[in-house]
């Protein structure tokens, strides 16, 4: 059984896609903690992060300081923050939010209600980047 990751990476699910290569995709969170909120994931569907094999993991990590270079263009942030949870989706995954401290990553926060007109322009900025 797929991921709802592995729907995104084969198109069955739209998504906001920020950057994309033959291993990688990064997107926008739909239920946002902050403005900016990317999930970044390997196309390969492995469960846990400490399961990606080394050289993926080195690329994976590659990829996401490419994609948090471009956020950091784009917000007007302290840093971009990164966190690995992954309890929420049985497939690895990265999160980048733009933070101006720590309780800007808190989880247990109300997600935003970003409206497709906004999803699509930060989308486009990070891309643009």
């Amino acid at each position: 059984m797929s991921t709802i990751f592995t729907k995104i990476i084969n198109g069955d699910i739209p998504s906001y896609k920020v950057a994309e290569n033959d291993s990688f995709l990064a997107f926008l969170d739909i239920q946002p903690i902050t403005k900016g909120h990317v999930l970044v994931i390997p196309k390969k569907e492995i469960d846990n992060i400490f399961d990606v094999d080394d050289q993926l993991l080195s690329d994976f990590m590659v990829f996401t300081k490419s994609v948090a270079k471009k956020m950091d263009k784009v917000f007007d942030c302290k840093k971009i923050g990164m966190t690995v949870i992954g309890l929420e989706v049985a497939h690895a995954h990265i999160h980048l939010m733009p933070i101006n401290g720590i309780a800007d990553m808190d989880f247990s926060k109300s997600k935003l209600s970003l409206s497709n007109d906004e999803m699509e322009g930060i989308a486009n900025m990070i891309q643009e980047a």
